[in-house]
């Protein structure tokens, strides 16, 4: 596209909202160039120094019953089958079998073709929509690396829309990114977004993954950010756990400025979800932190807030069993994901 044309293939309120009528790739450019530069060292300063609180004792239970119940179990392998699921899908229902008040988590996070598998899994636990019971998110456009055209990336989605997922997570384009191409990457978003709409007229939430280990600056991570807003993301998320590295703390507090700038501008929610890397509940506890004290706690919801880190549901219930009885249990407490 030139820099003349408009930037949407369909009208995204955001951008209108910020932009005004002037919906171009000029605009778009000037407004993502104009944002201020990351001060780096003040900002992992900053993520260092969140790092080090602490949280009450009394604290902690709730902080380890949140870390799970803001869980996406997650299965994205080659060699997934219908029987991996349907056991991911029972362990995200009862993450504990010996302890049945430990929560259930979030979602289940599974590429397209496995999604009709983990609905008729979940059966009455799956949310079909709603704000309660347990999320089906996929994995769609072109699923790690993004590379592919755009009309593939559409059929992947409304594959997946069509077979019960409830959330899609999307990969942007990094390649035309980097390269400035920011009006294809926002078109792209925009036009995802409407392969999420259903039959009946509601839309599955998108997740836009930046895959922030391939950005190379946090001023792109800041672009990319406001970017994937602007153009209807639902939530904005670090990586796809294939690249390293994946979510850090840093990262994760930059995004959630972002989060914060546009709630205080326009005064909507929007969720974050770091993803890859994180799998202790030690680890865990110090993003908890970072969004309270950046975002506040009412961001600590699985409708805003997510972990993308199956193997920390694990870490999380050794620590749970601790709290419970004084002491772990041996390694074959947890089940193996």
């Amino acid at each position: 596209m030139t820099i003349d044309h408009p930037v949407a293939l369909a009208p995204a309120d955001r951008a209108v909202r910020l932009l005004g009528g002037d919906l171009t790739e000029k605009a778009l450019r000037l407004h993502l160039e104009g944002l201020s530069g990351v001060d780096a060292i003040g900002l992992e300063a900053r993520a260092a120094s969140l790092a080090t609180r602490s949280i009450k004792t009394t604290s902690k239970a709730w902080a380890l019953d949140t870390i799970i119940r803001t869980c996406d179990l997650t299965t994205l392998e080659g060699a997934d089958t219908p029987g991996k699921v349907r056991s991911l899908v029972a362990k995200a229902i009862t993450p504990d079998p010996s302890d049945l008040s430990a929560p259930q988590v979030a979602a289940v996070c599974v590429y397209g073709d496995m999604v009709g598998y983990a609905v008729e899994a979940l059966g009455g636990h799956h949310a079909a929509g709603g704000d309660t019971g347990i999320q089906v998110a996929a994995v769609a456009t072109a699923f790690p690396s993004g590379r592919a055209s755009l009309d593939i990336k559409l059929a992947d989605t409304a594959d997946a829309v069509r077979a019960g997922a409830d959330e899609i997570d999307m990969v942007i384009d990094r390649g035309a990114f980097l390269s400035g191409r920011y009006g294809l990457v926002f078109d792209q978003i925009v036009a995802v977004k409407e392969a999420c709409r259903r039959a009946d007229g509601s839309y599955a939430h998108l997740k836009v993954i930046l895959e922030t280990g391939e950005l190379q600056t946090y001023d792109n991570v800041r672009r990319a950010s406001w970017l994937s807003i602007l153009a209807g993301a639902d939530f904005i998320k670090t990586s796809t756990g294939k690249v390293s590295p994946a979510a850090t703390l840093p990262v994760t507090l930059l995004m959630l400025e972002v989060i914060r700038d546009w709630h205080r501008l326009t005064g909507e929610q929007i969720g974050m979800k770091p993803a890859g890397g994180i799998r202790t509940s030690k680890d865990a506890v110090r993003y908890l932190v970072t969004v309270a004290e950046t975002v506040g706690e009412q961001w600590l919801t699985p409708q805003l807030w997510r972990f993308g880190a199956s193997s920390l549901v694990n870490d999380v219930l050794l620590q749970r069993q601790k709290m419970t009885t004084g002491h772990y249990s041996g390694p074959d407490y947890v089940t193996v994901d």
